[in-house]
């Protein structure tokens, strides 16, 4: 059989949906690789539509992979930028096989039939995502990328933040059914995965379409045998609600760590973005989840820079909530605008130069913030899965480096913190 290239772009819910088809491919005898050299027989592009330097980003990677798999190799590209191309742009471009925010699951095959009888170009997109359908199972037996395991359970979106354009190319929210969620950490567990991360395109609104929700998830996550750690992946900070917060502090395998997207720290730019809270509502917000889950639980977030109207002012009312909140690792982003959005024809906007001052100002704060995080672990025991080359996470969510094996759990004594991450002397 053939050696397929893989690559996966943006986020964790695309790398969810790169591994069940790296996996498919693997079970069809495929041997998958993350090298886009001269020997493969295809390539598989897991494309992210977020910015529109994500777009230039994703057509630059079709385009050289069409090069070098050459005119028999076939080029198969799905996800959110592929969901709105234009079919006929798409043969120009070289690729064969095309399928967008749904369709996934017929992936491995139709490259697999392809191989096997030529090229043909097939346009696999579902084009009504606004309408409710059935949920597109995508189930990952083994991790095939990464050690931990991460876990789609929810799609699409219905907030319509003022910037954002993935609900356009998303659609609304659905859930997967609990139990072939329940189902799927099984196996994972039999297959030796030690990590779970649930992910979404707007995870705190799980089950609210099935009549369940996130926090009952979690009750019955809490119940299973076996699974050493447990984590969510990004939420919303609205949808972190009283019952949710008990239900993440009475389960075991919960890893204290939180990745709650600020955005910006001022109410007007708030209310702009349309992203239903104010600066004060994080606060709290964070405040809680200490005092619920831990006092050292692990804050990360989102901090987006220039949006249109955002004043110096408005800015440092960002970088006094960061510190407000006592946030850990911080992602930076400069605004951009994304042509179909309300904010790309907003009055305002600010000028290149003045957003990458703020985004430095931004980075250097959050790198502050997290190294006075991860310094409090200092002389203390730490729990951390090394995912490669002696390399992990403690349960914190903070790189670590210690002895150990690949996917082994190993108790350990933080020693330092540099270069962003914890220096550990192995215990055991």
């Amino acid at each position: 059989m053939g050696i397929i290239y893989v690559h996966v772009f943006g986020c964790r819910t695309s790398l969810c949906e790169g591994e069940y088809i790296a996996g498919g491919l693997m079970s069809l005898g495929h041997e998958i690789t993350e090298d886009l050299a001269p020997g493969i027989s295809s390539a598989v592009i897991v494309t992210c539509s977020v910015t529109q330097e994500a777009d230039r980003k994703c057509r630059q990677l079709i385009r050289r992979a069409r090069k070098v798999l050459g005119d028999d190799g076939v080029l198969a590209v799905c996800g959110c930028w592929s969901q709105s191309v234009d079919s006929d742009a798409a043969r120009e471009m070289g690729i064969d096989i095309l399928a967008g925010s749904r369709g996934k699951s017929m992936l491995p095959d139709a490259v697999n039939d392809m191989l096997r009888h030529g090229r043909a170009f097939r346009d696999l997109r579902v084009r009504e995502i606004f309408t409710p359908s059935e949920w597109e199972e995508l189930p990952v037996i083994s991790p095939v990328m990464h050690s931990r395991a991460f876990m789609k359970i929810q799609d699409g979106c219905n907030h319509f933040c003022t910037y954002c354009i993935i609900p356009y190319l998303r659609g609304r929210p659905s859930s997967r059914p609990p139990e072939n969620i329940i189902s799927e950490i099984h196996r994972l567990i039999d297959s030796g995965t030690k990590e779970v991360i649930f992910t979404g395109i707007h995870l705190g609104v799980y089950g609210r379409d099935i009549g369940t929700s996130l926090a009952e998830l979690v009750r019955r996550v809490s119940r299973i045998d076996g699974l050493k750690r447990f984590r969510l992946g990004s939420l919303e900070p609205f949808c972190l609600d009283d019952d949710l917060l008990a239900t993440l502090a009475d389960c075991e395998s919960f890893c204290p760590h939180l990745h709650l997207p600020l955005q910006s720290g001022d109410d007007g730019i708030l209310s702009a973005m349309r992203r239903g809270y104010t600066a004060r509502d994080f606060v709290s917000i964070c405040g809680r989840a200490r005092a619920v889950i831990s006092p050292d639980i692990h804050i990360s977030s989102d901090i987006l820079v220039g949006f249109p109207g955002e004043s110096d002012t408005a800015f440092l009312h960002t970088l006094d909530v960061m510190r407000a909140a006592d946030l850990g690792r911080v992602h930076v982003f400069p605004y951009s605008a994304r042509r179909g959005t309300i904010a790309a024809d907003m009055p305002g906007q600010i000028p290149g130069p003045v957003k990458s001052a703020r985004v430095s100002q931004a980075i250097s704060l959050g790198r502050e913030m997290f190294a006075d995080y991860a310094r409090g672990f200092i002389g203390h025991d730490a729990e951390i899965l090394i995912e490669r080359g002696g390399k992990g996470y403690t349960r914190n969510y903070i790189e670590a480096v210690c002895d150990g094996n690949d996917n082994e759990i190993v108790k350990a004594e933080v020693i330092r913190f540099d270069d962003g991450g914890l220096e550990c002397l192995r215990r055991d």
